[in-house]
């Protein structure tokens, strides 16, 4: 196998005004042609930095001050600019989290297409057009000449990251780097990209460096892997190899810190990494993770330099202790049983809700259609309970949150707290008491906290305005909510921008229990996060619920954290709920078709865990669009042709647990993890 890049003892250094700083240190690796390398670690850990040093694109202050990156043979050290210019998106291509930051948003990305083999001189203009659409065909974008017409603002987030990989594998390059190129997509679409990849780097021999904190993408798409800490490298191998077989306490450490969707729900706890990557740690003599590692003693591990040492079969770990850890024990998951059912009081009811917007032209001229956002919901959130709401984009499930907290009135059907109905009543109008009851956590905590006010104002504000609190109560109340959250109480005093993802997550969260509120709904709380951090915010909302008896709306696209959190789920597609019951049954055969494609496509963290066998086709049918008989027939595996496209599907009942299908699932009993699939032949 031709070595395509090579990682030869870099260490890379930022010199500013605090004096040098180091970056990566004495990071060796190499991936080969045709071969995928995933690389993972904690925010910080040096990951984004291995990409930039492989495009030489590091930052103004930071180089390579030892060792040597070699892409096909060649030193990039050596290399001038016009020699750069070159390689870089010819035989180096690189693509990332999110594709919006690689297109031109005023140019169709036909043109962007073409303008790969235009610029480096290989081709002439009838030529390269015939190879974009070529590679919009290999890439599975529906009809391909059209779409060389669209702007990228036209296509859905999937369908723009199609095109930015495309335009990666226009030149055929010898080497892609992608930088959490998944993290923004939803499940079915990650698999379908994913599966993507996997074809394309077999078509074309191409060799992969793929940067992402999901251990289950990587388990899923790359044949070895590479665990950085605090800029070293600390544990690669096989990746059936380290999942199976950890070596390194960090690595042991993410693995343990992942939710999973063979988990015990959240009655089992996460087990996350404590503390974080200090600002001293990268310049250690010894082990970066000696704070965090309790496997650490001091003489063995912070005195001299821990060398890799050889495992057999090119598995190596940096640890001075790695006798001790594999004597340890290895299982680091919980497994405690979810309770099935609930007997708990109902906090919010929802009947029939629906939200539709109507449509006009420009200008304010007659009305163009109505977008059905959320049609006839029921679903119930429960005290001391998480109910969690999971679909791809576009099935409703943001809008149903925003009914719920008063951002958004719907237009009929009920939204009760207790006995008052909030369904056509938005926040500023909703009585103090009522606002107080019902609060919200985004996606991004920076959209919760000013950044111009420290965390003592963020938290004493909630708590004058939605309790009344006189000025030295509520700063009273500060410390409680931070210790609530465990945070330690001088942190009342800091900024937001001194404070880590997770903290500032953590603060939040406090803020929206200020109110001493009876519902939380969480839009994405985590997905941002590292996973060690996820799982301690994660483990923090499980004994929030235990010991506050609130309500938690939890929204989602993480099934294994879903799986982890609910008590309830409610299964969204195209404004519709089509299942919906205890977590325990939603996850476990029978079930929706959908439901089950969303399981298949979920990717998890095991080396043997086959990829989903029947990928999900196809487009969810445009909001506007009238629909006669199931919402999901257009792209069902398993549709009744003349039924399902023509009348509306009956709801079975199982106990607790409703679908909504044609499917006659009364008395089958599949065996397999396949679900539908065992007893489709007598129903199709």
């Amino acid at each position: 196998m031709a070595e395509i890049l090579a990682f030869e003892h870099v260490s890379i250094a930022y010199d500013g005004r605090a004096g040098r700083q180091i970056i990566l240190n004495d990071v060796s690796f190499s991936i080969g042609a045709g071969e995928a390398l995933g690389l993972v670690g904690e925010s910080g850990c040096g990951k984004s930095t291995v990409a930039l040093a492989t495009m030489r694109y590091l930052p103004r202050g930071m180089s390579v001050i030892e060792g040597h990156i070699r892409v096909e043979g060649r030193d990039t050290a050596g290399l001038s600019d016009q020699e750069l210019s070159r390689i870089r998106g010819n035989r180096i291509a690189m693509v990332y989290q999110d594709p919006m930051s690689s297109l031109n948003p005023v140019m169709p990305i036909g043109k962007q297409l073409m303008e790969v083999p235009l610029l480096h001189g290989e081709t002439d203009e009838k030529a390269a057009f015939s190879r974009a659409v070529q590679m919009l065909e290999e890439v599975r974008l529906p009809a391909a000449e059209a779409m060389m017409e669209r702007y990228p603002h036209q296509l859905s987030g999937g369908q723009q990251q199609r095109v930015v990989i495309a335009m990666a594998l226009m030149a055929e390059p010898a080497l892609l780097i992608m930088d959490e190129p998944t993290t923004g997509l939803d499940v079915t679409i990650e698999a379908a990209i994913l599966e993507l990849v996997r074809d394309l780097r077999a078509k074309f021999g191409t060799a992969i460096l793929f940067i992402s904190h999901n251990l289950g993408t990587v388990a899923r798409i790359c044949d070895r892997i590479g665990v950085l800490y605090a800029g070293r490298m600390v544990e690669t191998g096989q990746i059936g190899t380290v999942f199976r077989g950890p070596a390194h306490p960090y690595t042991r450490g993410l693995l343990g810190a992942l939710p999973r969707l063979s988990g015990g729900g959240r009655r089992g706890k996460l087990r996350p990494i404590e503390g974080t990557i200090g600002a001293g740690d990268r310049s250690r003599i010894g082990c970066a993770f000696v704070p965090r590692c309790s496997f650490a003693v001091r003489h063995e591990c912070e005195e001299r330099p821990i060398a890799m040492v050889d495992l057999g079969g090119d598995h190596l770990a940096r640890c001075a202790r790695l006798d001790a850890i594999r004597a340890s024990v290895k299982d680091e998951h919980d497994t405690v049983a979810t309770a099935a059912g609930s007997n708990a009081p109902i906090v919010l009811r929802v009947r029939k809700l629906s939200k539709e917007y109507k449509l006009s032209s420009f200008f304010g001229g007659e009305k163009k259609g109505v977008v059905r956002a959320v049609t006839d919901v029921d679903l119930d959130a429960r005290a001391g309970e998480t109910l969690a709401i999971v679909g791809e984009s576009g099935c409703g499930k943001s809008t149903l949150a925003r009914i719920v907290s008063g951002l958004l009135a719907g237009t009929s059907g009920e939204v009760k707290l207790g006995e008052t109905d909030l369904t056509k009543l938005k926040v500023d109008d909703r009585p103090p008491e009522i606002r107080r009851q019902i609060q919200m956590v985004f996606q991004n905590p920076d959209s919760t906290l000013n950044p111009s006010h420290s965390i003592a104002y963020a938290l004493s504000r909630p708590l004058r305005m939605l309790r009344n609190l006189a000025s030295g109560d509520a700063k009273a109340e500060v410390s409680s909510l931070l210790a609530q959250v465990r945070l330690p109480a001088e942190m009342a005093e800091r900024m937001p921008h001194q404070l880590s993802g997770g903290q500032r997550q953590r603060v939040a969260i406090a803020r929206a229990l200020a109110g001493n509120p009876e519902l939380v709904v969480a839009d994405e709380p985590v997905s941002a996060l590292d996973v060690s951090v996820q799982a301690a915010i994660l483990n923090l909302l499980g004994e929030l619920l235990e010991q506050s008896q609130l309500g938690l709306v939890l929204i989602s696209h993480d099934l294994a954290l879903v799986r982890h959190m609910a008590d309830w789920v409610a299964v969204m597609y195209l404004g519709r709920v089509v299942e919906y019951g205890p977590v325990e049954q939603v996850f476990s055969p029978p079930f929706h078709p959908y439901t089950e494609a969303l399981l298949r496509a979920a990717p998890t963290p095991d080396p043997d865990a086959a990829p989903p066998s029947a990928a999900l086709e196809g487009m969810m049918p445009s909001p506007t669009e009238i629909i006669v008989g199931c919402a999901f027939a257009s792209r069902c595996p398993s549709r009744i042709a003349g039924l399902c496209d023509t009348t509306p599907p009956p709801v079975r009942q199982f106990g607790d647990h409703r679908i909504a299908c044609h499917l006659d699932l009364g008395g089958q009993v599949p065996v397999a993890p396949g679900g539908l699939t065992e007893m489709r032949s007598s129903t199709s």
